[in-house]
Formats: C-alpha cells, sequence, structure tokens
C-alpha cells in the first residue's frame, strides 16, 4: 500500500481527507498546532497548550464512527455558558493533554475512541505562535491575528525554535507521495514548511510531491494569486523545482456563488497552464469544487480519486 504524506490544518485539511481514507492508502495527516483563535485560542491561553482545534477536526474527518457520535463530539457549548462556544471535542482533548502530557500518548486514546482510519500527528508537541511579518517589516503575533489583518505578509516565522514529531520527519523518509493540502497557504499550510527540520526532510526524501491548489483566492494572503503564484511560496522555502503535480480545479464556480466569494472580497483561482509547463510541473486539472453548506468546497471523494489515479500510474 502507498504511503502518503499530507500536510495542512483545520477546513481544507479536514475535506480532503473524508475522501482520502475511503482509498486504499496509507495516509498520515500532520496538522499545525499554531491556531489562537476561538475556543482553542481559549484553552491555548487557559491551559499552556498546543492548539487543540485544527487537530480534532481532522480526527473527526478521518472517523469511522457513527455520524451520531461525530455529532456529539462536534457539539458546542451556548456562547453565554461558563463553557461558551467550546466543543466537547476540543475539552476531551484538553483534558487528555492535562493528564497525558502530550499528544504522543493523548491521541491514540482519541483515535481508538474515534476509529479513525490512518495515522494523524502534530508538527510540533511545543506552544508556539506564529508571526506575520509585512512588507513594512511590522510583525503581526497570532495565526488568527495574521488572517484578520489582512495585509500583505512578506514572510512568517514562529516566536520560538520548533522542534518537530520526531513521528513525522519518519513518515516523510517512507512516503511515497507528500501532499500540501488545500487551505489557507499562510495559516495553515505554510506553518509545516517555514521549519528547516521539514524543509530538509521533504528536500531528502524520494517521494514525490504534489499540491492541491485552493479554488479561491484569500484577502490579504493570495490576491490576484494565479496558480504558478502559490507554487513560488513553496518554491521560497522548498527551492525550484520542489513541487512535482498540482490538482487545480478547471471548472467555472456558479455565478450566486462566485459573486458571494467576491463580496468577501475572494476571487477564482486561474490556472496559468504555460508558466506551471515552464516550470516542469505536472497539471491534473478537473472540476474539483462542489457547493456544501452554501461554501464551495473541494469535492473530497473527486480529489481523492485524482490523488489515488496519481498514485497507482506505473503500478
Amino acid at each position: 500500500m502507498k504511503k502518503v504524506v499530507i500536510f495542512g490544518g483545520g477546513s481544507g485539511l479536514s475535506q480532503l481527507l473524508k475522501g482520502i481514507i475511503q482509498f486504499p492508502m496509507d495516509v498520515t495527516a500532520v496538522v499545525s498546532v499554531s491556531d489562537n483563535g476561538a475556543s482553542t485560542g481559549r484553552l491555548r491561553e487557559e491551559f499552556a497548550i498546543p492548539a487543540v482545534g485544527d487537530i480534532t477536526k481532522v480526527l473527526m474527518a478521518m472517523s469511522g464512527e457513527s455520524k451520531g457520535v461525530k455529532e456529539l463530539f462536534s457539539y458546542r457549548f451556548p456562547k453565554d455558558s461558563s463553557i461558551g462556544n467550546h466543543s466537547i471535542k476540543n475539552l476531551i482533548m484538553t483534558a487528555l493533554l492535562d493528564m497525558k502530557g502530550n499528544f504522543a500518548h493523548s491521541l491514540p486514546i482519541l483515535c481508538d475512541l474515534l476509529d479513525v482510519k490512518g495515522k494523524l500527528l502534530p508538527l510540533t508537541e511545543d506552544n508556539v505562535d506564529l508571526i506575520g511579518v509585512t512588507k513594512e517589516g511590522y510583525e503581526i503575533i497570532g495565526e488568527a491575528e495574521i488572517t484578520e489583518s489582512k495585509r500583505k505578509i512578506k514572510d512568517l516565522k514562529y516566536n520560538k525554535e520548533v522542534t518537530v514529531t520526531p513521528r513525522v520527519l519518519e513518515e516523510i523518509k517512507k512516503a511515497d507521495l507528500i501532499i500540501f493540502s488545500s487551505g489557507s497557504l499562510l495559516t495553515s499550510v505554510m506553518p509545516h514548511i517555514i521549519v528547516p527540520e521539514i524543509q530538509e526532510a521533504i528536500k531528502t526524501s524520494k517521494a514525490k510531491t504534489m499540491y492541491i491548489c485552493n479554488m479561491l483566492t484569500q484577502p490579504g494572503e493570495t490576491d490576484n494569486y494565479k496558480v504558478s503564484d502559490h507554487i513560488k511560496v513553496f518554491e521560497k522555502y522548498l527551492g525550484k523545482g520542489s513541487i512535482d503535480v498540482v490538482i487545480a480545479n478547471n471548472s467555472t464556480i456558479p455565478k450566486n456563488m462566485a459573486l458571494l466569494a467576491k463580496s468577501e472580497g475572494k476571487d477564482p483561482v486561474d490556472i496559468d497552464e504555460e508558466k506551471l509547463e515552464k516550470k516542469g510541473i505536472r497539471l491534473i486539472a478537473e472540476k474539483l469544487f462542489k457547493v456544501e453548506e452554501g461554501y464551495v468546497r473541494h469535492d473530497s471523494l473527486k480529489t481523492a480519486y485524482l490523488i489515488f489515479s496519481y498514485l497507482m500510474e506505473g503500478e
């Protein structure tokens, strides 16, 4: 069975994993832990722990448990209660970290409880904050603050040196394919790529690298970006030729959804095929979107099928 390591965080990674776990692949999801917004941010501040929100969101996506169990774990308490807006899954993860001391000893318990398909690893056990540096040299501290600022970010760093979870490096070494998930480029994917240990592990790995390109731009992060502009961000940290294949949407988003996205400062990401060809990047372009709960999202099964098909070529 082919080994796949996928980097990301939050909704983008969760959406992709819903499809990926349906195919016969040995999957390891690596999740960033620097989110400091909403429930996660409050728990980080109170208990001095790494972010649990993206980890638990990905846990639910990889869970083979019943819909009822997932709904229970995802339940959020009313905002006006003493534990307002905390989800049960975040509280349980926090309790396990308090009991066991780290993700390494906590995650197996939740993975077993939720019948998780595949492996799930945090990028680090460290309690770290992401810092965005603007073109003017101004530092924005915190993942949520970077997103909310909508300012052009020139560089990213952490507030202290990051120690990568050792098993992450082991999985990269064994991988047949390394995937960079769709989702926020700066606050979900790049938090992995800016770490020197991760850069070195990817550069020395024999695995092919794949990027699942976002379908829409993000205000302040990727305004006016085409597919090749996203690739340039990876090349900044991993070097030229660091991405082998890109999966991108080539179908027109429904007009009503495009107008809604436009009102939020988002535009469809155009495929600039010639530039990708010059870079020697293989392009897999298909209709990838579907509308779920009023949002344009990647069709998780279709995207997973394209990934699996790519992996099986030449078998």
